[in-house]
Order: structure tokens, then sequence, then C-alpha cells
């Protein structure tokens, strides 16, 4: 019986520590970035974000706005097979959109200060 009340108490214990835990990070509005495509758009996401004359060019003529972008560029994949991540001074990628942005491909260019969206590709 000694051992049944340790596992119960034992349980109870997570359970209020985890609800405290999930409480505290929904305040700190905290994010998890830890696969690949997450940290690489997130990166993107935080430097200064420029446009190229060919991509504003585009967005202008298709009407997509600076918001499409950045929902583009938190929900989405990067397609590693078409990027060079290792290129140097700039890492260069290819992102795809999802779910209704599907047909809209962006090529950005990720620099130390500052993340270019060269191409807005519309398939």
């Amino acid at each position: 019986m000694q051992l049944l009340k340790r596992v119960g108490y034992y349980l109870i214990g997570v359970a209020l520590g985890s609800v405290a835990v999930m409480y505290f990070w929904k305040q700190k509005d905290v994010s998890f970035d830890y696969g690949m495509d997450a940290r690489t758009l997130k990166t993107i996401r935080i430097k200064k974000r420029l446009f190229s004359k060919e991509a504003k060019e585009v967005m202008a003529s298709k009407q997509i706005d600076t918001g499409t972008i950045s929902t583009i560029l938190t929900y989405a994949d990067v397609d590693f097979s078409k990027s060079k991540p290792r290129l140097k001074p700039c890492a260069e990628y290819y992102i795809t959109g999802k779910d209704s942005l599907e047909n809209i491909h962006l090529y950005v260019v990720r620099c130390d200060s500052t993340s270019t969206i060269q191409k807005v590709i519309i398939k």
C-alpha cells in the first residue's frame, strides 16, 4: 500500500506542476522552434525584411501584401533540396506555402542582418 500512495502523490505532483508550467508558458508566448524548417523560418522572420524589385512587381501584379508573406514565413515548408543553406556569405532558401497559400513560393536570401525576398513565384 505504501508504494501505491507514493505513486499517487508523485502523479498528483507531476499533474499540478505540468498545469502550472503550461499556464506560465502561455503567458510568456514561448515558441518551440526545434525542427530545421521552424528554425530557418524563425531566423528569416526576426531579421529585417527587404524585398527585391522583382518580388515587389509580382506582389503588386498579383495583389499579395506583406501580411501574406508574413503568414507564409510563419506556416510554410523549406525545400532544402532547392535551397543553398551553406552558401557564403548569405544562405538561400526556397520556401513553399501551406494550405490555401500552397501556390505561392518564395526564394529568400538570408544574410547576417537582413532577409531579402528575391522572388515570389506563383504556380
